[in-house]
């Protein structure tokens, strides 16, 4: 059986849900209808705040702080196909919460790989990503990124840049933390157009695009090992690479 659900969260506990109480036994879960023919029993999940509050409420009872921090992480790398393998997991943990830690498990092993994958993302991201100075003052990044980086790093800048209004833009998912006078919060970006940038973050980058050509030594190039320690991926919106 096939599985299919919205890719929201509430989603996938109303997944969760239909799955226990129906004694369902699906051996993939996507995330949208496949186009190609498929002869397996395809079943259409529908969201339902009910039933997902009701696996929330008992997820939040029988599993660990840190368990149920891992659940939220996974969803978080959205661009995976974690949905069997989570299911598995919050599924083990019903059970037993002990056999969480058992990584001879596959799902269990698969959840914790995926997670350090996402952190050492956001780690790595957290030194790439470069601010903007905005019109307003404002200071905006762009970032673009297998996982969804906008929280983690959102709450990361903000024990740094607590005095300054920020946004973190993530490109591609349309997604942005913003953090301003009044607020904190992620919101859906449905339209973006560039922003005006202030008069001195022309200067700044000019300087800084100096200063980091004035430091290489040209008979010590490696590119190799420069893309090893900052991958491709990274320097998208790095000012130091945009020329």
């Amino acid at each position: 059986m096939i599985l299919i659900y919205d890719k929201t969260f509430e989603g996938f506990l109303t997944l969760v849900y239909d799955v226990y109480y129906e004694k369902l036994k699906p051996n993939s879960i996507l995330k949208e209808r496949p186009n190609n023919l498929i002869l397996e029993e395809i079943k259409q999940i529908q969201s339902n705040e009910i039933k997902a509050t009701k696996v929330l409420e008992a997820i939040k009872k029988r599993f660990t702080k840190r368990a149920f921090q891992t659940i939220l992480n996974i969803f978080m790398c959205d661009n995976d196909d974690f949905e069997l393998h989570l299911l598995n997991f919050i599924i083990i943990g019903f059970k037993d919460k002990n056999e969480l830690f058992n990584i001879n498990n596959s799902s269990i092993f698969y959840i914790q790989n995926l997670e350090k994958q996402l952190f050492r993302a956001n780690h790595k991201m957290s030194g790439f990503l470069r601010f903007e100075e905005l019109e307003d003052k404002t200071l905006y990044a762009k970032l673009e990124s297998r996982f969804n980086l906008c929280y983690f790093l959102g709450k990361h800048f903000y024990k740094r840049l607590n005095n300054q209004n920020y946004i973190i833009h993530d490109i591609n998912r349309k997604l942005a933390f913003i953090k301003d006078e009044t607020s904190i919060k992620v919101e859906n970006i449905a339209s973006f157009e560039e922003p005006n940038l202030s008069k001195d973050e022309e200067k700044f980058k000019k300087l800084w695009n100096r200063f980091f050509e004035a430091v290489s030594i040209e008979s010590r190039k490696n590119e190799k090992l420069q893309k090893t320690l900052v991958p491709l991926l990274y320097r998208t919106y790095m000012t130091e690479f945009k020329n």
